[in-house]
């Protein structure tokens, strides 16, 4: 019975020793642009990666102040966007450009901890560097917000839990590579404002047990954890066939569908970002989304 006790506590070791080795988080990121900032694309990048979407307090009139506090609803709970205004105590003011970057790209806090994937940090990964520093450097020019938003209502949400989140990543993190390099223009800029920017995928996507985009049906349209749908993005039946680039374009801009219906919902957060990218922006987004492979829902 002893030698029984022994093996199960050996076994119970190495078991852990190796969760906690297969779940380490991965903090490095590839060396940033040092260059001098462009905060003019910094803007374009926030507007089209969506922050003031998640990160403007709900009910302010003031959308690029990044309080925090918005509740993102999954089957597993509800998960609370944080502060990342540049106020040094209660948002992202003392961070460096590195630590933004690993947030970002790879999942990471700044403490070294995981990221829960209702940060779309999947689809973020394939930011550009130059990009990165951008981002970074528009976020510090807003003003501070000392908002202090309330935390999950994530019952599971235990440090072993989010150590766990490692295991996920090695499923579904990095996912698939959006390297647009031998797309001709305009699709490959599309390409990159609708998967990595953009992250489209994140809603407009089935998800199998696991939380994971399924990748044959990848922008095939998805459930919402409020029930809503949210459609189909191919150019197949039921999604937008019958959609030209240019209803596209225009729907990007003010959220009014061929048929004279507006958007609403979490599509018009949506909209009130990618309204305000230059119209190229919008064009090549359109271009690259009549570019994808049918789906029929």
């Amino acid at each position: 019975m002893r030698k029984f006790v022994f093996i199960l506590i050996a076994l119970a070791i190495a078991g852990f020793t190796l969760f906690w080795v297969l779940t380490e988080p991965e903090a490095a990121v590839p060396a940033q642009n040092s260059g001098a900032p462009d905060l003019a694309n910094g803007r374009v990048v926030f507007l089209a990666g969506g922050c003031a979407s998640c990160h403007a307090t709900p009910g302010q009139p003031d959308k690029l102040l990044l309080g925090g506090g918005l509740g993102i609803e999954s089957p597993a709970g509800t998960f609370t966007a944080p502060n990342i205004s540049p106020d040094p105590d209660h948002g992202i003011g003392r961070w460096t450009g590195e630590q933004f970057a690993a947030a970002l790209l790879k999942g990471v806090s700044p403490d070294g901890r995981h990221y829960y994937p209702a940060f779309p940090y999947t689809s973020y990964q394939g930011m550009k560097p130059e990009d990165v520093r951008d981002l970074h450097a528009f976020i510090r020019t807003l003003a501070p917000s000392a908002n202090v938003p309330s935390g999950h209502d994530f019952p599971l949400d235990l440090a072993l839990v989010r150590r766990g989140m490692g295991l996920w990543k090695l499923l579904h993190f990095p996912g698939p590579s959006h390297d647009a390099a031998d797309m001709p223009e305009p699709l490959a800029r599309g390409r990159y404002l609708v998967e990595t920017l953009g992250h489209c995928a994140e809603c407009h996507s089935p998800r199998d047990m696991t939380g994971g985009i399924v990748a044959s049906r990848r922008m095939g349209g998805g459930e919402l954890p409020d029930g809503d749908e949210a459609p189909n993005l191919t150019p197949g039946k039921g999604g937008l066939d019958d959609w030209t680039e240019e209803d596209l374009t225009f729907f990007l801009a003010d959220g009014t569908t061929p048929d004279g219906d507006v958007a609403g919902g979490e599509m018009a957060r949506v909209i009130a970002n990618t309204g305000q990218l230059p119209e190229a922006d919008r064009a090549a987004m359109a271009a690259y989304l009549k570019s994808l492979q049918p789906i029929d829902d």
